[in-house]
């Protein structure tokens, strides 16, 4: 009996550990703001824009991710910076923003 209880803690503490993890917020700043507050969905998660930020409150574990910087680019322009726990490295960054900056003539980082 103790040892039932003792697994069902272990796997409690586990399960409340990955939500926790999952839960930090995913932050894009953006090569430029935008004209007026946007949402959508990316990355399993709403991500709410205003000004040159764009963040997602509530992540899946699957949030942070270059697709999920792709579709941010693809609706709102380049991202300049994708960073959750950590910063997405420079080389997949390059890749999310390559189908946003050939569609806006590859000027807007430029300008940085």
């Amino acid at each position: 009996m103790k040892l039932q209880i003792l697994a069902a803690c272990a796997a409690l503490a586990t399960l409340t550990a990955g939500q926790a993890l999952a839960a930090d917020a995913i932050t894009a700043k953006l090569a430029a703001p935008v004209a007026e507050k946007t949402k959508f969905i990316a990355g399993g998660a709403m991500f709410n824009c205003e000004g040159d930020t764009c963040v997602a409150a509530a992540p899946t574990s699957q949030t942070f991710a270059t697709s999920t910087c792709k579709t941010i680019a693809d609706k709102v322009g380049p991202v300049a910076s994708f960073e959750g726990r950590k910063s997405l490295a420079e080389d997949k960054l390059a890749d999310c923003n390559a189908k946003a900056l050939a569609k806006a003539g590859g000027t807007q980082l430029a300008k940085q």
